[in-house]
């Protein structure tokens, strides 16, 4: 009887405990929008196309495994709604044409928005 008496006390006690415990530990969550994660050297982000570098040998379209990247005679075009950031397409790219970024940001209610295209000349 004096255990049922106790025992939700010493719950009590407990719960109070780890409350104070945690709550005087600093934070660990960022304030998101006004501050951002640092990324390491090894993030791999949005892929950037250079026209000027493309020479049109379309490895970049034969090494993606999704097929992601369709590189046609006079459009370069990259879908990020569907690419997977492994970052083939910039290690196989003959003259560096294609780099990747930093940019993580990608959120978007429309996928159209989603969807790189540049012309090539």
């Amino acid at each position: 009887m004096i255990n049922s008496f106790f025992n939700p006390i010493k719950e009590l006690a407990k719960g109070l405990f780890t409350v104070l415990k945690n709550g005087l530990k600093p934070r660990v969550t960022l304030e998101y929008p006004e501050k951002k994660k640092e990324l390491n050297e090894y993030f791999r982000g949005k892929v950037i196309y250079d026209k000027e570098k493309c020479i049109k040998c379309k490895l970049c379209e034969k090494v993606c495994p999704v097929k992601n990247t369709i590189s046609v005679s006079n459009c370069f075009s990259i879908n990020y709604a569907s690419c997977i950031f492994c970052g083939n397409c910039v290690e196989n790219c003959p003259k560096k044409a294609l780099h990747i970024s930093n940019e993580y940001e990608l959120a978007t209610n429309d996928k159209n928005k989603l969807i790189f295209k540049e012309d090539i000349k």
